[in-house]
């Protein structure tokens, strides 16, 4: 008996069937309200597709309250499209002009982050809805009327129909986060100085939680403002301390540690006395930095702590900064410290700037160079950022505007029937590679000739009986943006076909060949954006994604000669805003981190990169380039640094040209207009014994605080390579 019972819905299916019973509620009240309540049909056509845009066409992410504040931010939004549209529709080319630009303003908004990525779609269609003829200035009132009803009762239904629970704040997994890198920090301060499994496991899963793909999109801090960066980079910063915890090196112990420090440093009264500073200086190292992290935690919770952890914090990493030992083991311990209190400090003041704003202590110059920066300031160097070519964004902004744009050109100049949906077709269908697009419309032409034949067949058997269509229309709107979703384009352009026709028949008569004109409408939209996808970039950000971090590896490379250079020959420090190169790395990283986000959205291409490649380990490389640059070279005071020694000096650049050399490699490999050999060259790891050389006797702290950060970059160097035992760590640094 079992058996006769259908199976539990999956995940997919109950999450499409609440959305769509939300979108047909309140398209089909709006409709039927407007149309039979008070003879608008304009109205009602307004009412109907407002709703559907906004959300049976569109990905607006979050709980149905954060939908319901965006749909109400957005209200404005659409009585300035609506408004445009209207006015602009008077000519075809005033219509086509104001559909190349306004189109690409609106792709190209999702620079903002995933909330106006998904709103693009619904705004789009908005415009596009009354740019087409008949030129009715006079209708305007009841379109927007219309437009508001609908997604006004799609904003209620937001509110009151089967909301989901909220997921889990970007805030609250940085706290967790930041409590995990305390109890690491106190379990590091005693025997045996190693982390157990149990809580390596532990930082491992709290450090994956921070990834942008584990969030939901409408946690994701994407946006441009100060608060949006801020909390960001206190997760990027947060995942950095718990890998530098879980590979802190323990204290020295014995006359081993003396290895390569000279006949004196052997002795045992000097191996003790090393010892005893571990013991002592060590800890409270740990200690501080888990104070740092539970007062992190505790402030983006909402607390109000003193900051007393923090200043703390501060003293310890200038005692790190000034300590001199003459074991090489017991520098290596400063220099791991030094890395792990500098990403606790890190955590601690980008959670101040994320949860207090403007109010947070402005922090010394270096990476938080967005502190001092007011909202339109951010907003313009975001969006100057990424006008240019070599930006998804942009890219895809102006693939479909020029894809909109001919489209209404088309559609103005043969006077298609229907050319709205024209428009829709090569919207929803036109994707960001060529390949995608080719599939996509293949599946969608399939669809929409299989529901053109069921609504031909439906208009010839019920012909101007509108009561059936008015019954028919909520249920197969309920089937509809159900089962699209999970289904796929060619599901949701066959019964979107047929949901058209049922809506169209009840605004005025109609025979089987409106299902005609609607299957002639798509072929024409696909084919469109066919075209378009085939000229306009058609790889999407799989090429763009290897020419950025090719970009990105080319600068790195630069700034680690420069910055081993400048530490070997020493000279005056100063805190200016940031290292040397950091501004050009600063936008390559931009460039690469958005081609990398396109890129997870993409279906694998036929040059799919080797097993076990790790774009990601770029970004990091990038963010660790620019960190430990700053580390170096930019002091919270203007200090006078003495060169290293002509041993040191020569080990430490010599350490940092073999870094850049295998990042240049790695770039030619990965750029995919190089002719480099694709096979990758065999990499050493950071413990390599090859790698770096012994250290010099009697070399400073710098020396060790360099060759810590170059051996950090030759892991990520090997985690990008995939080679064979570089994942282990890949939740740890990455």
């Amino acid at each position: 008996m079992a058996g006769a019972f259908p199976r539990r819905p999956s995940t997919a299916y109950r999450t499409a069937g609440r959305r769509a019973l939300r979108v047909t509620i309140a398209a089909s009240a709006g409709f039927y309200v407007l149309l039979y309540g008070f003879g608008r049909p304009v109205g009602a056509t307004y009412a109907l597709f407002g709703a559907i845009a906004m959300a049976g066409l569109s990905h607006l992410p979050g709980s149905g309250r954060q939908r319901a504040a965006l749909l109400l931010g957005a209200v404005p939004v659409c009585w300035a499209l609506i408004t445009l549209g209207t006015y602009l529709s008077v000519r075809t080319w005033s219509a086509v002009v104001g559909m190349l630009v306004v189109g690409f303003a609106l792709a190209f908004m999702a620079v903002g982050g995933p909330r106006f990525a998904g709103a693009a779609t619904g705004l789009h269609l908005m415009y596009i809805l009354p740019s087409f003829p008949p030129y009715a200035p006079g209708s305007l009132g009841e379109r927007l009327v219309g437009a508001t009803l609908g997604i006004a009762l799609l904003i209620v239904a937001e509110l009151t129909l089967l909301p989901e629970p909220a997921a889990l704040p970007y805030r609250e997994r940085a706290a967790r986060a930041a409590d995990g890198a305390a109890r690491c920090a106190e379990r590091l301060r005693s025997a045996p100085y190693t982390l157990p499994e149990a809580l390596r496991g532990t930082a491992r899963t709290l450090s994956t939680e921070l990834r942008s793909s584990q969030v939901p999109e409408a946690e994701r801090p994407a946006g441009a403002g100060l608060r949006q960066r801020a909390l960001a980079h206190t997760g990027l910063a947060a995942r950095t301390l718990l890998g530098r915890l879980a590979a802190l090196p323990p204290p020295a112990e014995g006359p081993d540690c003396s290895a390569g420090a000279g006949p004196e440093a052997g002795a045992p009264g000097v191996a003790v006395e090393v010892v005893a500073a571990d013991a002592t200086e060590d800890p409270d190292a740990l200690r501080a930095v888990a104070e740092a992290a539970k007062e992190t935690a505790a402030r983006l919770r909402g607390g109000t702590p003193d900051g007393r952890a923090h200043a703390r914090l501060r003293q310890v990493r200038r005692a790190l900064t000034t300590a001199e030992d003459a074991l090489p083991a017991a520098q290596r311990r400063t220099a791991a410290l030094l890395e792990v209190t500098d990403a606790a400090l890190a955590v601690s003041t980008a959670a101040d700037l994320a949860v207090r704003g403007r109010a947070a202590a402005t922090p010394v110059p270096g990476r938080f160079w967005y502190a001092g920066m007011r909202a339109p300031q951010l907003w313009w160097r975001r969006l100057s950022g990424h006008v240019g070519g070599r930006s998804v964004f942009f890219q895809n902004a102006v693939r479909i505007s020029l894809a909109l744009a001919a489209a209404r050109l088309i559609a103005g100049i043969d006077t298609l029937p229907h050319g709205f949906w024209v428009l829709l077709a090569t919207l929803t269908l036109t994707r960001t590679t060529v390949r995608e697009t080719r599939t996509t419309v293949r599946r969608a032409l399939t669809g929409t000739l299989a529901g053109a034949l069921v609504a031909a067949s439906l208009l010839a058997l019920v012909g101007t009986d509108i009561e059936v269509y008015a019954v028919a229309l909520p249920p197969l709107m309920l089937v509809t943006f159900t089962l699209g979703p999970v289904k796929g384009v060619g599901w949701s352009q066959a019964l979107f076909t047929v949901v058209v026709a049922l809506v169209f028949a009840q605004l005025a008569p109609a025979t089987w060949q409106l299902a005609e004109f609607r299957l002639l409408d798509v072929v024409t939209g696909s084919a469109i954006g066919a075209v378009f996808g085939l000229l306009a970039w058609p790889r999407g950000a799989h090429d763009e994604l290897r020419r950025s971090v090719a970009v990105l590896l080319r600068i790195a490379a630069e700034i680690v000669v420069a910055t081993t250079d400048r530490v070997a020959a020493g000279g005056r420090r100063a805190p200016v805003l940031t290292a040397p190169g950091s501004r050009s790395l600063q936008h390559a990283l931009v460039m690469a981190e958005s081609a990398y986000a396109q890129y997870r959205s993409e279906p694998a291409g036929p040059d799919t990169p080797p097993a076990g490649q790790d774009w990601q380990a770029a970004l990091i490389a990038g963010h660790h380039t620019l960190w430990g640059a700053d580390r170096l070279l930019v002091p919270p005071e203007p200090v006078e640094v003495p060169p290293l020694g002509r041993r040191a000096a020569a080990s430490v650049v010599r350490a940092g040209d073999r870094v850049a050399a295998r990042m240049l490699l790695t770039s030619a490999r990965t750029d995919p207009t190089g002719d480099t050999a694709e096979t990758p060259l065999p990499l050493p790891g950071p413990t390599h014994p090859g790698l770096f050389t012994d250290a010099p006797p009697g070399a400073p702290h710098a020396y060790y605080a360099t060759m810590s950060w170059l051996a950090s970059l030759t892991a990520d160097l090997v985690r990008l390579a995939g080679e064979p035992g570089a994942a282990d760590t890949t939740t740890e640094r990455g």
